[in-house]
C-alpha cells in the first residue's frame, strides 16, 4: 500500500477535531431561532392583521362603488328613470344588501346634469322636466349621477386610526334617450 492510499482510507486528524467543536457552538445557539421567533411574533400578527383591515376596507370601497354603479345604471335606462329617485335608491340599496351589507350602512344621492355635446365637450344647460332638450350644435346628452356613500369600521381600534372612515363612490352614466 503506498502513501497516497493510506491518506484515502485513515480519517484526518484535523476532522476529529473540528467535530467537539461544532457540537459546542451548536449547543449555545440552541435557543437562538426560539429567541427569534418569539420576538418577531407579535410584529408579524401586526402586519397580518393590517393587511386583513386593509383587504376588509378595499372590500367595503369596492361594495360601495358597485352599489352606486348600480343605481347609476337603473336611472341610465331611460329618461323617466333618471329622475326616478326611490328606485335608483332601490337599486343601489338591493346590490350592496346582495353582497351581504346592511343597508342601513349606505347612503346614496342622485343628480341628473343635461348639455349639448358637440364633439365629445358637453356645455352644460338646464333641465327642464324630464324631456331632452334643444341644441344648436351637437345633440342634447342627459347624465345621472349617482354617490353612494359607506362606513367602514375596523375589527380593532389602532393608535392613531379612527375607528370608523368614510367611503364616499360616485358614478355618472349618459342617459339613454
Amino acid at each position: 500500500m503506498d502513501a497516497s492510499e493510506k491518506m484515502r482510507s485513515s480519517p484526518k486528524k484535523s476532522t476529529r477535531t473540528h467535530i467537539p467543536l461544532a457540537r459546542g457552538i451548536l449547543r449555545r445557539q440552541s435557543g437562538q431561532t426560539l429567541l427569534e421567533v418569539a420576538l418577531l411574533t407579535p410584529l408579524l400578527l401586526l402586519m397580518l392583521l393590517g393587511v386583513i383591515e386593509m383587504g376588509r376596507y378595499a372590500h367595503i370601497g369596492i361594495l360601495v362603488g358597485n352599489a352606486a354603479r348600480a343605481g347609476a345604471a337603473y336611472g341610465a335606462q331611460s329618461l323617466p328613470q333618471s329622475a326616478d329617485t326611490p328606485g335608483i335608491q332601490a337599486a343601489a340599496d338591493n346590490d350592496f344588501q346582495n353582497n351581504g351589507q346592511i343597508v342601513s350602512n349606505l347612503t346614496v344621492a342622485s343628480a341628473t346634469s343635461c348639455g349639448c355635446d358637440s364633439s365629445g365637450t358637453i356645455a352644460p344647460a338646464a333641465c327642464i322636466g324630464a324631456g331632452a332638450g334643444t341644441c344648436v350644435s351637437g345633440h342634447w346628452v342627459v347624465m345621472v349621477s349617482v354617490t353612494a356613500s359607506g362606513t367602514f369600521s375596523g375589527l380593532f381600534s389602532y393608535p392613531g386610526i379612527p375607528p370608523s372612515i368614510a367611503i364616499s363612490r360616485t358614478c355618472t352614466i349618459r342617459v339613454a334617450n
